[in-house]
This record gives structure tokens, C-alpha cells and sequence, in this order.
């Protein structure tokens, strides 16, 4: 029993500030590829429309 209660104390995992990092870098990937990402979902869903127009 120690050892999951000394498990779930454990804080040696991911810290705030990686986290935090992560979160900046994931944000700077989406503004500059905001374009590209715009016209991937657009294309999707045009797709979406045209095929169940056709069901």
C-alpha cells in the first residue's frame, strides 16, 4: 500500500513550466500555420457537405 501512496505523491513528473512551454509552442505552431490549418478544415467540411448531400 506504501508504495502507491508514495507513487501518487511522487511530483517528480512534468512540471508547470514544461507545461507551460508546451502550450506556448503548440499556440505559436497554430498562428503560423493558421492559414493552412483554415483551409484543411474548410476542405473537410465542403467534402462533409457534398457527400451527405448525395445520402
Amino acid at each position: 500500500m506504501y508504495g502507491l501512496k508514495d507513487l501518487w505523491k511522487d511530483e517528480s513528473g512534468m512540471g508547470t513550466v514544461e507545461v507551460i512551454l508546451i502550450i506556448v509552442v503548440l499556440i505559436g505552431l497554430v498562428l503560423i500555420f493558421k492559414k493552412q490549418i483554415t483551409q484543411v478544415v474548410n476542405n473537410i467540411f465542403d467534402k462533409i457537405v457534398k457527400q451527405s448531400n448525395s445520402v
